[in-house]
């Protein structure tokens, strides 16, 4: 944040100080664009609803050099149990991240916003949008403040990070389709007098469900859900109701006391049908909300910003391709798609009082010794390992095209000197493309774009990897035309 006066123009602003913008920020701020952040808050939030970070998306924090500093701030999980003994199993996954890192949601703005502050991004707090203006060279943001004035805003581009009540979609008139997939859920922050057994404790039963996770202070946050009780949102929440359902369905309320703060509110499963208008882009909640079932939501707003971010970038500095900002929508939309899929029915099998369902459950609980390749194929679904926009290539692409990249090792510096990233997220800290293969002079042309590296081993493939770390091309042994036009392809006409 900053006492200064305020900049009122900017490459793109951003509405919205929560995880998926904060993170956006940063990357646009890195890459030396001007970006205004308009948060509505003039306080952060105490709400803190996720508390899983998930393998793919400790990878983008890897590549940001910050998933370290995140993995000091909680616990990994190597596996995640769903109901019963049936668990998810990442302790396989190949990643450097072969869990899910337990903490709350607080630990990971804190490092996005220091990140994108120190990057240069501008956070206005207190700014509360009510207008918006585009046409085809910008975007005008009419803000409130706390002191009576109203500040128009302007950039080239904007984006709506600004949650499940979004004000950008709604101005832009974008429906958000869908329905409530549980109400009545309540929380509480609470001490509690005996510490449970598990980092993360969940169960469900016909009764309801709960949760329990730790901010690692003492405090602990408490979801729970009656099925008996399901009052409006405004109804006040009773810690003694919070203890009953937990003991029913945890078998131990674990002495919960001291309630610092406890509210009411309702889970939807929601899509907006498309994530862009014009110059505008929506992202995180703001473009879909699911159940809180596996905890993908934070972790798929994180990886809408990651994708979004490069392409503004190369919109602003003018080398994008025609198409390059109409693939967010197709990268991304399919993705939040299945996300909703996933959770929900992850929810409705937990809670399902139907004497099949019910069956189906208890079926699934007593075989999990023996799903062991379902749980890993779930470990990969849930972490985003699996996540992928091959169905977005070309046709007679690469098979590589589109597939996240591993995290491949790197010769220490180029011809194998001993400077340079060793590892493939390494090189990514440079916000750039990265060209991973034996001539990597070859890119030299695209230097304040791209970034050349030697695998360490045998390869064999030439892969140009994006700043998300997906393939955008690959070849196996190109000569090095071919090489140049695919650069020439994904990153415009060279500088040099």
């Amino acid at each position: 944040m900053t006492t200064e006066p305020v900049p009122t123009a900017a490459d793109v602003l951003i509405v919205g100080a929560g995880p998926t913008g904060l993170l956006l920020a940063g990357d646009l701020a890195a890459a030396g664009l001007n970006v205004t952040m308009l948060e509505r808050r003039v306080e952060e939030s105490n709400l803190t609803r996720a508390f899983a970070v998930h393998a793919r998306t400790l990878e983008q924090l890897d590549a940001r050099g910050v998933a370290d500093d995140l993995l000091a701030t909680g616990t990994a999980l190597r596996s995640l149990r769903l109901f019963g003994r049936l668990t998810v199993d990442l302790s396989k996954l190949h990643t450097r991240f072969p869990f899910v890192l337990i903490t709350p949601q607080s630990n990971t703005e804190r490092l996005l916003e220091r990140r994108a502050v120190d990057a240069g991004a501008v956070v206005v707090r207190g700014a509360k949008v009510t207008a918006l203006r585009q046409d085809g060279s910008g975007v005008e943001l009419d803000a409130e403040h706390p002191d009576g004035r109203t500040i128009t805003y302007s950039a080239q581009y904007a984006v709506g990070t600004d949650g499940v009540h979004s004000t950008v979609r709604a101005l832009l008139d974008i429906p958000f389709p869908g329905e409530a997939v549980v109400n009545s859920v309540m929380l509480a922050d609470v001490r509690l007098e005996h510490a449970p057994g598990e980092v993360l404790t969940v169960g469900a039963n016909e009764q309801g469900f709960a949760f329990l996770a730790p901010f690692g202070d003492g405090w602990y946050r408490i979801i729970a859900w009656d099925r008996a009780r399901q009052l409006p949102d405004s109804a006040p929440v009773d810690l003694d109701d919070i203890r009953g359902i937990a003991g029913r369905v945890l078998g131990d309320d674990f002495g919960m006391h001291d309630a610092r703060w406890l509210s009411r509110f309702h889970s939807d499963e929601r899509q907006a049908p498309t994530y862009r208008q014009g110059r505008v882009f929506l992202a995180g909640d703001a473009a879909h909300c699911h159940s809180p079932a596996g905890g993908q939501g934070m972790n798929t707003g994180l990886q809408d910003a990651a994708n979004l971010g490069w392409k503004l970038v190369a919109a602003v500095r003018g080398w994008a391709a025609p198409d390059l900002l109409d693939s967010y929508q197709a990268e991304r939309h399919p993705v939040g798609r299945t996300v909703l899929r996933t959770s929900g029915g992850l929810l409705r099998v937990a809670l399902a009082q139907s004497v099949p369902t019910r069956i189906v459950r208890g079926a699934l609980s007593a075989l999990a010794d023996r799903l062991g390749p379902l749980a890993r194929r779930g470990g990969r679904t849930v972490s985003g390992i699996d996540i992928s926009y091959a169905a977005t290539a070309p046709a007679g692409a690469h098979r590589l095209t589109g597939r996240r990249i591993p995290d491949l090792r790197l010769a220490a510096g180029p011809e194998g000197s001993d400077k340079g990233p060793t590892r493939l997220y390494e090189a990514l800290r440079s916000g750039t493309f990265v060209l991973v293969g034996t001539s990597p002079e070859l890119g030299d042309a695209w230097s304040d774009r791209l970034h050349g590296a030697v695998p360490a081993g045998s390869l064999g493939t030439t892969i140009l990897v994006r700043p998300d770390g997906y393939a955008a091309w690959a070849a196996e042994h190109p000569s090095p035309e071919e090489t140049r036009s695919a650069l020439r392809n994904h990153l415009g006409a060279p500088t040099s």
